[in-house]
């Protein structure tokens, strides 16, 4: 998977929780909904993988570890990012940043811009090793699904922001 598909499943598992915005209004319900939002996709992950990837009993068993420690690795590394963002932002609307402190402030998002991808091949690389090449095309595919679907949800919840996604009158 190329470095900008492995960026887009990220963001597209973030933009579930996203509520960036909620989050700088209101931190704990954002922190709330955006890991709700991750147990929600875990659950998907978890119900569907065994049958999307025709996996044995014993090799499930196996995979289930290394997908979640994917996950976490692309979370991370996407929450992480987000904090990098949000930190250069707050020290460019300040107006009293110095020209230092944006630079380390840059200097830090770059070095976990170019790490960040490498953690998560590394996750990665390890299903694969854990797969035949025919369960990783299947795997890659299940994520592009996933991803279209997190999309999806996102869309319909910016069309219908209720909790229950009844439309409001």
């Amino acid at each position: 998977m190329s470095w900008r598909g492995v960026l887009g499943l990220a963001l597209g598992w973030g933009l579930v929780a996203s509520g960036v915005l909620a989050q700088e209004r209101s931190p704990t319900r954002g922190h709330e909904r955006r890991d709700e939002a991750f147990r929600m996709v875990d659950a998907y992950v978890i119900a569907n993988i065994q049958e999307s990837l025709d996996l044995d009993d014993d090799q499930y068993a196996r995979i289930i570890p290394l997908v979640s420690k994917l996950q976490k690795t692309r979370r991370d590394f996407l929450l992480e990012r987000g904090q990098a963002l949000r930190r250069m932002r707050r020290l460019l609307s300040s107006g009293t940043a110095t020209e230092r402190e944006v630079e380390e402030a840059l200097k830090a998002y770059n070095a976990l811009d170019a790490e960040g991808p490498k953690r998560i091949r590394a996750q990665l690389s390890a299903l694969d090793a854990a797969l035949t090449p025919l369960q990783q095309a299947k795997y890659r595919v299940f994520e592009l699904e996933v991803e279209q679907r997190m999309r999806e949800l996102m869309r319909r919840s910016r069309r219908d922001p209720s909790p229950q996604g009844e439309t409001n009158p």
